[in-house]
């Protein structure tokens, strides 16, 4: 596959999810899923979210939190679907009803909360009886937030499930990396794309973090509750400010874009593995389920592919 400096602007992301891909494009997604006899299910819903064709989804930072909530809804929906299937397969029960999902997601949000955005308020805190430099304080406690994210993707990455997980994220990747650099897809070109790819959700955390160090630098108050109530208050703040950051580093080949975009770049080379050729037919039936590449191709590069025989 030649490679192609220009690229542009699909439109389409997605996840992985368990032994499968979901893509989405507009609204409409497709969770493709390896059965464990071989053959692969596909389910293509339309999926409108939150606030969608209001006139606050059209406002920059405002529009950021209400997305990276749709995307935490539908990530949730896709990984139910794909656990379902596979359990069916397997001759396993059901994965519970709409209340447990609810459930299992607030907890998962909370202890997501705690772990990443209050506990290292915590560890600041203790250390500050040490060192009094409330600046270098607030830069400490983005260090250790980020420590403490790659030390969980490092021992989550321990799970044989978690690193199948990857393999099928690096092959969610290619498959968009592929036709965004203008080639067709097919097997062979996918699996020399790039697993890496700036609109990724692992890029998107790590700007929240970043964010969320210069957010606090500049808020001082006294009251330990308030500190941390202003931690959780101003997420929408903090993920619409990132969601801008990753729109941008998606759509620009600016410098400065690159160079904001190198971080979350290398944090993909923990939470992307490189898929086999099984994975990268998953993930080409979600793409093709909702999104028509051939036209992309056409319209895009001026590419008229070959018809698949």
């Amino acid at each position: 596959m030649k490679k192609v400096k220009v690229r542009h602007y699909s439109g389409i992301g997605g996840q992985a999810v368990l032994e499968g891909v979901m893509m989405k494009n507009s609204d409409r997604y497709a969770v493709a899923v390896r059965r464990p006899d071989g053959s692969v299910a596909v389910e293509v819903e339309e999926f409108r979210g939150i606030g969608r064709g209001k006139l606050f989804m059209r406002i920059p930072f405002i529009r950021g939190f209400f997305i990276f909530l749709n995307s935490l809804i539908l990530g949730m929906k896709a990984l139910d679907y794909s656990s379902s299937v596979y359990e069916e397969e397997e001759g396993g029960e059901s994965t519970g009803s709409k209340v447990e999902t609810a459930v299992i997601t607030a907890i998962s949000v909370a202890l997501a909360v705690f772990i990443f955005l209050i506990l290292p308020y915590m560890i600041t805190e203790k250390i500050s009886v040490y060192m009094r430099n409330a600046s270098l304080l607030a830069i400490l406690e983005g260090a250790i937030r980020i420590g403490v994210f790659i030390l969980y993707i490092l021992a989550i990455s321990l799970m044989k499930d978690i690193r199948r997980l990857f393999r099928y994220h690096g092959a969610e990747h290619k498959c968009i990396n592929c036709i965004e650099t203008g080639h067709e897809l097919n097997v062979e070109n996918v699996m020399r794309a790039s697993r890496l790819h700036r609109r990724c959700g692992s890029s998107f955390i790590l700007f929240v973090m970043v964010v969320s160090i210069v957010v606090f630098f500049f808020i001082r108050v006294d009251s330990l509750w308030l500190k941390v109530l202003l931690r959780i208050l101003l997420i929408p703040v903090i993920s619409g400010i990132s969601y801008e950051l990753i729109a941008l580093s998606g759509r620009s080949d600016m410098f400065i874009v690159r160079l904001l975009s190198a971080p979350g770049l290398l944090l993909q080379r923990l939470t992307t593995r490189e898929p086999d050729e099984r994975m990268v037919e998953v993930a080409i039936r979600s793409v093709e389920a909702v999104f028509d590449w051939r036209s992309y191709l056409k319209d895009a590069f001026g590419i008229i592919p070959q018809q698949s025989q």
